[in-house]
């Protein structure tokens, strides 16, 4: 049986309630474009990236992570580090 390019990840597998759309109906993906490359620089990978992810590619689960960090640098601003800077001057010739 030919796989259908409109297979859903759920009707295969068990998958969490809250997968993301992506990795549910995968076939929204189209791949990455493929330039042609040299014989002797290509890659397994090069085959493998080439081509749109099936429903046997993707996550079945899906845990993103809280923000929490990036929120707090944001409001408070990058680290700067205001030591003593001991190192001598460069000549400028």
């Amino acid at each position: 049986m030919a796989p259908d390019p409109k297979d859903k990840t759920h009707d295969f597998y068990q998958t969490h309630p809250n997968l993301p759309k992506r990795f549910d109906e995968p076939y929204l993906f189209k791949g990455y474009a493929s330039k042609s490359q040299h014989p002797m620089y290509k890659t397994s990978n090069n085959d493998y990236g080439s081509r749109p992810p099936t429903v046997h590619d993707v996550p079945t689960t899906f845990h993103p992570m809280d923000q929490k960090f990036s929120g707090h640098l944001g409001e408070c601003g990058m680290y700067r580090n205001h030591g003593l800077n001991t190192a001598l001057d460069q000549k400028r010739v």
